[in-house]
Parts: structure tokens; C-alpha cells; sequence
């Protein structure tokens, strides 16, 4: 048995009652469960419609994302999640670059290595190169006027433990950005790279081994043999290229706001909803939300 799962931007609130009918009736669904009004619903079927994907283009475009996925065992007991981009709205290395004078050309680098168009090890020790000399003060100046996190975050955190789950941020940022976003969010642990400080000064260099696509892998592998559960039992969340492993061997993987690269590779896509949209794919009304 599958489940059809469509939400929208909870800031506004769009998703129509005849819509979904229209389509569950069109796939021979069974009975709508509304999640939330306006912006989330669900209904199971029996197997995929050919039609899936021109469907899911055709309600991208009036702003509701759709996701199709099996019923069992979709309620998972381990988050992993990147933070540049998901948990928080914005890209932490892009905005020290800014800082240190060089904003527009390490953007331009960090696009690209998200859309998978050059090495992320190589781009991030490039990017870090330029910022030699920054103040370290500077990162906590950034924190504190730069740094937002994505809508939907708290709740989805703190909804995933009080249902017993496990929340983990793995980032290929900085250990000096995750600690501050995974501490503000309420993860359990969180893993990143760390910049070399000399003199209150980054020295442009990072520890190595730098953590990229085969380390997030690697924590979902660990972290889930620590809890003893399998990645059937973790749901992914991420936007870039060096996430897809993570997301591809995630039980659920969500490509949330993605490059189209990364999108191009992952079934369930989220463009339009917030984080919630995690909670909604899991089969989460909003009454269930954490307050």
C-alpha cells in the first residue's frame, strides 16, 4: 500500500479540498485524511499512477508539492539533517566570505559545488582559503545578525523526540556553526568540519578529512548501528550535492528546497513547504505537533 502525501507553504494556506478529490478520485484513492487544513493531505492506493511526475509538475506550479511513498513504516526514529540551506536559511561559509570582503565569488563557488558542478572537498578547501585572516570573532558576530533558521524547524525537531526519536545535524560546514544551530534547535549531536584558528584568526585551512558526502553517509550508518535501528528508520533532509548519497540511502529522503541536480535524483522533493513537511510525509496531523 502507498500513500499520496500533498502539502503547501503553511504561510499560505492553499491547497484545496476539490483538488485532492479530483486526484484521489482520478487514482482510484481511498478515503482523503486531512492533516492540516489548507495545507496538508494524504491518501493511500493501491500502486503508483504512470501519471506521478506530470502531476507533480503540473501542481508545481500553483505551489503544492507531492510526494508518493509506502505506507509502512513511515514513521522514523532518526533525523539526520544538513543545516546550510535546511535548517538554516543560509549558506554560513558564504556569509563569513561576505565578511571578509569576497561574498560574491565564494557564492558563486558554493552554488556550483551544491549542484554537484565541481568537488565539494576541493571547493571547500578553496572557499576556506580565501578566508585567511578573517577575525575569529567574526563567526559569532555572523551567528547573531546573519544567521536564520528555516521555518518549521523547531517543531519538526522537537516533534521527531517526543515521539522517542533521535535528531543528528551533519553538516560539511563548521563545527562552529553547527554547535550554535543544533544547541538552538535542540539536536542530540551534530558532526562538521572545523576551521583552524591561529592568533584569533582563521588560518584558511580546515581539518582534515573534511566531512563530505561519504562522511554523512558514514554517521547515518553509525549513528543508526549506535541506536540499533537500520536506515529504514531514518528520514533525510538536505538540498545539496553532497547530501544525495545521504538522502539515497536514507529509508526517507527529502530533497527540501534542492538544487536541481539534486532534485533531478530524489523521489520525494519538498519546494513549497517548510520543514513541517517532514512531519506531514511521516503522517503527522498537526494536532500531533510538539508545542
Amino acid at each position: 500500500m502507498l500513500v499520496a502525501t500533498l502539502l503547501t507553504n503553511p504561510d499560505r494556506p492553499i491547497l484545496d479540498r476539490a483538488l485532492v478529490e479530483n486526484l484521489r478520485n482520478a487514482w482510484g484513492g481511498g478515503a482523503a485524511r486531512w492533516l492540516d487544513p489548507g495545507i496538508a493531505a494524504e491518501f493511500e492506493l493501491d500502486a503508483r499512477p504512470d501519471t506521478f511526475w506530470q502531476v507533480w509538475l503540473d501542481l508545481q506550479t500553483i505551489g503544492v508539492d507531492l510526494a508518493m511513498q509506502p505506507a509502512e513504516g513511515r514513521r522514523k526514529r532518526l533525523l539526520l539533517a544538513d543545516m546550510d540551506s535546511t535548517m538554516i536559511r543560509e549558506e554560513c561559509i558564504d556569509e563569513l566570505a561576505d565578511e571578509a570582503g569576497v561574498g560574491a565569488h565564494v557564492a558563486g563557488i558554493t552554488a556550483r559545488a551544491m549542484n554537484g558542478e565541481l568537488d565539494f572537498e576541493a571547493a571547500l578547501r578553496e572557499r576556506v582559503g580565501l578566508l585567511k585572516g578573517l577575525p575569529e570573532s567574526v563567526i559569532a558576530q555572523v551567528l547573531r545578525d546573519r544567521i536564520t533558521l528555516m521555518p518549521g524547524g523547531p517543531v519538526l525537531v522537537a516533534t521527531m523526540q517526543a515521539r522517542g526519536g533521535h535528531a543528528a545535524l551533519v553538516s560539511g560546514g563548521f563545527t562552529a556553526f553547527t554547535q550554535a544551530v543544533a544547541a538552538r534547535l535542540g539536536f542530540d549531536e551534530n558532526r562538521a568540519n572545523t576551521l583552524h584558528v591561529q592568533d584569533g584568526a582563521l588560518t584558511g585551512t580546515v581539518v582534515e578529512p573534511i566531512l563530505g558526502k561519504a562522511a554523512k553517509v558514514q554517521a547515518l550508518q553509525e549513528i543508526s548501528a549506535r541506536l540499533g535501528i537500520t536506515a529504514a528508520d531514518v528520514i533525510a533532509v538536505g538540498d545539496g550535492a553532497n547530501d544525495l548519497p545521504m538522502l539515497q540511502a536514507a529509508g526517507t529522503g527529502v530533497a527540501l528546497h534542492a538544487k536541481p541536480a539534486v532534485q533531478a535524483q530524489c523521489a520525494i522533493r519538498v519546494n513549497h513547504g517548510d520543514l513541517t513537511a517532514l512531519l506531514y510525509l511521516q503522517g503527522y496531523a498537526r494536532d500531533d505537533f510538539a508545542p
